[in-house]
C-alpha cells in the first residue's frame, strides 16, 4: 500500500514538473489561450480564458487516461511475468536520462515535434490542445514520462498502473490551470522565472530523479544486493 502511494505521488510530481521543465513550450499557453478566447464572443475574455483552461486540463487528464487504459491492457499481462527484468531496465533508463539532464544535455532534439491542431471551435480546439500536450511536450522534456513509464513498469497492478497515469495527468494539467486562472502579466512573470532559472529547476530535478532511480534499484529491485 505504501509502496503504491509512493508512486502515485512521484507519477504527480513527474507530471507537474513535465510543463515545468517544458519552456520551449510553456510560454506559448498563454498567448493560445487568449487567441481562443478572442474567437468567443463575450467581453470577459478573462473568463473564457479560465474556461478553456479547464477544457484544456480536462483534455490532458482524459489523453493520460486512454493512454494508461491502453499501456496496462497491453502490458499488465507480459509486466506480471517480467517485471523483474523490465523495471530494473525502466529504472536504468531513468537514471541515465536524469544525469544528462544534470549535466544539461538536451535529449530532447531527439525527439520530432509534434503541434495540436487549431480547429474553428475554440474549446474543441482546447480539447485538442489537451489531447495533444503530452506528445507537445514531449520534444522539450522527455524525462518526466520517462519517470511515468518507469514507475509503470514496476507494479503488475492494472488499477495502481492506470492511476499512475491518471495522477500524472492531474500533475501535468495543474500548471495550465494555475496559467489560466491567474492575470496575463503573472503568467508572464511565472514564466519569465522558469525560463530564467530553467538550468537550476534541471538540475533539481535530475538530482531528484536520479535519487528515484537508486531508490527503486537498490531498495525495491535490490539490484546491487
Amino acid at each position: 500500500m505504501i509502496n503504491a502511494l509512493t508512486n502515485l505521488g512521484i507519477a504527480f510530481l513527474a507530471g507537474f514538473f513535465a510543463p515545468l521543465g517544458a519552456v520551449c513550450v510553456l510560454p506559448l499557453y498563454p498567448g493560445f489561450l487568449s487567441y481562443l478566447a478572442n474567437k468567443v464572443s463575450t467581453k470577459d475574455s478573462q473568463k473564457q480564458i479560465i474556461y478553456l483552461g479547464l477544457v484544456v486540463t480536462f483534455g490532458v487528464i482524459l489523453s493520460m487516461f486512454i493512454v494508461g487504459l491502453l499501456f496496462t491492457a497491453i502490458f499488465s499481462a507480459s509486466l506480471t511475468n517480467a517485471i523483474s527484468i523490465i523495471s530494473p531496465i525502466a529504472f536504468g533508463i531513468l537514471g541515465i536520462i536524469s544525469i544528462l539532464l544534470i549535466f544539461n544535455i538536451d535529449i530532447g532534439r531527439f525527439f520530432p515535434k509534434a503541434h495540436a491542431p487549431v480547429l474553428k471551435n475554440p474549446y474543441l480546439s482546447a480539447l485538442i490542445f489537451g489531447l495533444f500536450f503530452g506528445a507537445i511536450v514531449l520534444p522539450c522534456n522527455p524525462a518526466a514520462l520517462v519517470v511515468l513509464f518507469a514507475l509503470s513498469t514496476s507494479v503488475s497492478s492494472f488499477i495502481i498502473n492506470l492511476l499512475n497515469f491518471i495522477f500524472f495527468g492531474f500533475g501535468m494539467a495543474l500548471p495550465l490551470l494555475i496559467l489560466a486562472i491567474i492575470s496575463g502579466a503573472a503568467s508572464k512573470q511565472v514564466i519569465g522565472f522558469l525560463t530564467t532559472y530553467k538550468r537550476s529547476i534541471n538540475i533539481i530535478a535530475g538530482l531528484i530523479m536520479l535519487v528515484i532511480s537508486i531508490y527503486y534499484l537498490v531498495f525495491v529491485f535490490k539490484i546491487f544486493g
